[in-house]
């Protein structure tokens, strides 16, 4: 299996959670390995200093193009190798997987306000407390929360509390790497996957998709896709109000934009309330 970590730049094919390998050799979550990053002309992720909860790396937005400047505000990266979304201007929402339990921690940093992790308009700022999702244990409930030290000038992005929002187009971005096996970019990188359903996707994975939990999305014939460093980033579209509203999480895949294997990502809607509940408590 290879870590799908999707808190990177956007790549075509996504890594997996980590899961027991079962008949998935392969799939892994999507993390970036901690010490993998670095942060070069064509790396997306700056370096690590944190421990990640697994250290396997993951692939970043394969098949993606560059992301406008201010295109998507709410983007975050952070420094295990995984991304984010603000929930709010002091919180981000990523996946379980990308951090290691709950409890205060100031190890984090979290960058934002910029495509260019380099750029002089990015800021960083750091986390003060971690809230993993309560009974996490590797198969799904995908989520967690980052408290700042300082709320962030930036848009937040809203969640999904409908599964209303659970089709057609999603779009993911991340610095993660743009192939498989690929390094992280310096860019934030965004694509367009279409929807694939429950029984379409557990086609590809068996008992190992947790359907309720999760929710797939990628092509047939693959090529785009989340990949190594883009755990924990967003997969978005537009509500009715024409408003972006988050409607996944990059959690794991078989590796990174393969045929036949979409990408797998936590189910927003399915976890609103207890997010929403934890979030009024950090």
């Amino acid at each position: 299996m290879t870590a799908r970590g999707r808190g990177a730049a956007v790549c075509v094919q996504p890594p997996t959670k980590g899961r027991p390998l079962k008949n998935l050799f392969g799939s892994v979550k999507r993390a970036a390995a901690l010490g993998a990053v670095t942060l070069a002309a064509v790396s997306l992720q700056p370096v690590s200093t944190a421990v990640a909860q697994d250290p396997t790396p993951s692939p970043a937005i394969v098949g993606g193009t560059p992301a406008e400047e201010g295109e998507f505000p709410f983007m975050v990266r952070l420094s295990m190798g995984c991304g984010g979304s603000l929930y709010a201007e002091d919180i981000v929402l990523t996946a379980a997987h990308c951090v290691d339990g709950s409890g205060p921690d100031t190890s984090i940093t979290a960058t934002a306000g910029s495509v260019d992790l380099e750029s002089s308009d990015a800021v960083s700022v750091n986390s003060t407390e971690v809230l993993q999702a309560p009974g996490y244990d590797g198969n799904g409930k995908d989520w967690a929360l980052i408290k700042l030290e300082q709320p962030l000038d930036l848009p937040t992005l809203n969640i999904a509390d409908t599964d209303a929002y659970n089709e057609g187009d999603f779009t993911v971005a991340g610095w993660g790497a743009d192939k498989e096996g690929g390094d992280q970019q310096r860019y934030l990188l965004k694509a367009t996957v279409p929807f694939v359903d429950d029984a379409a996707c557990g086609e590809a994975y068996g008992d190992s998709l947790i359907p309720g939990e999760e929710i797939c999305a990628g092509f047939e014939e693959g090529g785009t896709d989340s990949c190594q460093g883009d755990s924990g980033g967003p997969m978005f579209r537009k509500d009715d109000s024409d408003q972006w509203v988050q409607v996944g999480i990059v959690s794991w895949g078989q590796g990174c934009a393969r045929p036949g294997y979409p990408g797998v990502y936590a189910e927003v809607s399915a976890f609103a309330e207890d997010i929403s509940k934890a979030a009024a408590e950090l």
